[in-house]
């Protein structure tokens, strides 16, 4: 069932990115207890299996120097302390890497779901969480009821593995009382490292029903109504970011068209280095020649290699260049005063891709360009000289 906002309407949208990144500055993200929970506790159980009997052995020693003492620090109080600190100094190292290990295993699994986030707004108190109405809701909710029930299902897997455990294992604990101290903690650490294998099965067995129902609570909560879509769309597009981001896709999507059209140019006209202008003319349904591409500096280079490519002739002509770049626009006729000046350019490219009889190239010619439409770098008309 759909959830419904404090108006009434049904929250029945996915979230957008931004609300989702909203949430995680705010600190919600999907997190699932349960898996954290099952790695440490696995862990543990590992390091404990793995290295237990280096560890009782330490603490062996531990308690051993703890439980010695000597006359001197009997009748000297004052050297109590110091022999109490080094008997706390030696177990933190002993125990420090586990606790490290079994800190950055609970840090791994909890940012595993919902991936790492740290969030200060999380840190600061917010009075709704002091609000005993807000507190009941919370302990009367359907999410109370759902942690109820994985408390529930918890204790019962865990408490079905041991009965399981100690149900296999019943004669043997019966026997310990008669063993004498070493068989009977060995056979005791064994009964352990069974009983925590099963409890460890039931740990991953509730980590795997939690992650999905926490990625799924998390979606819903973070549901949106239809209104609330529209407005987030409309300040998103009201957003000096959002616009600059629009315009720049645009463009690399209109520099892309533009590139295709290259391979159908009969001539690219360059500067040779800041300016590139594609032409095209077709004399049996063009009045005049036509622009099918232009860019300047990264574009202008872009349009040369793409007309290398295709064999289309680069032509370096720049008071030419400049002067279709700052007066034309694309899929438009190039100006009547440049006219003369393209023609020249055109009738070389199609000699030269006709040949002469002879074999020998056309002479390459020199446009003429009207001093009216001449323009510097900048796109400034360049004044004629008086």
């Amino acid at each position: 069932m759909a959830k419904e906002n404090e108006d009434g309407s049904e929250k029945t949208e996915d979230a957008t990115a931004r609300k989702l990144e909203k949430a995680a500055q705010e600190g919600s993200v999907a997190r699932s207890p349960e898996l954290t929970l099952a790695a440490t506790t696995i862990l543990g159980f590992l390091c404990l299996f793995l290295a237990g009997s280096y560890f009782v052995t330490e603490l062996i020693q531990i308690f051993k120097g703890a439980f010695s003492f000597d006359r001197k620090i009997i009748y000297s109080p004052f050297l109590l302390p110091g022999r109490f600190m080094e008997t706390i100094s030696y177990a933190i190292i002993i125990f420090l890497p586990l606790f490290v290990l079994l800190m950055v295993t609970a840090i791994i699994a909890g940012n595993s779901v919902g991936g790492l986030n740290f969030a200060v707004a999380a840190m600061v108190p917010k009075a709704s969480k002091f609000n005993p109405l807000n507190g009941l809701k919370r302990m009367f909710g359907p999410q109370a009821l759902v942690t109820l029930l994985k408390a529930v299902l918890k204790f019962t897997l865990c408490a079905g593995m041991m009965f399981v455990v100690i149900q296999g294992q019943l004669m043997d604990l019966f026997a310990l009382g008669q063993m004498n101290l070493e068989p009977a903690l060995a056979r005791a650490g064994e009964i352990i490292i069974r009983s925590a294998f099963f409890v460890s099965l039931a740990l991953i067995i509730i980590a795997l029903i939690d992650i999905p129902y926490q990625i799924y609570q998390f979606n819903e909560g973070q549901k949106m109504t239809k209104q609330e879509v529209k407005d987030e769309m409309k300040d998103m597009e009201g957003s000096p970011e959002v616009k600059k981001k629009i315009r720049q896709k645009q463009q690399e999507m209109a520099n892309a068209q533009m590139m295709e059209k290259v391979k159908d140019a009969d001539v690219v006209i360059t500067n040779p280095e800041h300016f590139s202008v594609a032409l095209s003319y077709d004399p049996t349904s063009d009045s005049a020649p036509l622009v099918l591409a232009k860019g300047a500096d990264l574009i202008a280079l872009k349009i040369r290699e793409e007309a290398k490519k295709h064999g289309v002739e680069v032509f370096s002509a720049p008071p030419l260049a400049r002067a279709l770049y700052f007066t034309t626009n694309i899929n438009e006729a190039v100006p009547p005063d440049l006219y003369y000046a393209v023609a020249q350019v055109i009738a070389y490219v199609f000699n030269l891709n006709s040949l002469s009889r002879d074999g020998l190239p056309p002479s390459r010619p020199s446009p003429d360009v009207p001093s009216s439409m001449e323009f510097d770098a900048e796109g400034n008309q360049l004044k004629k000289a008086s």
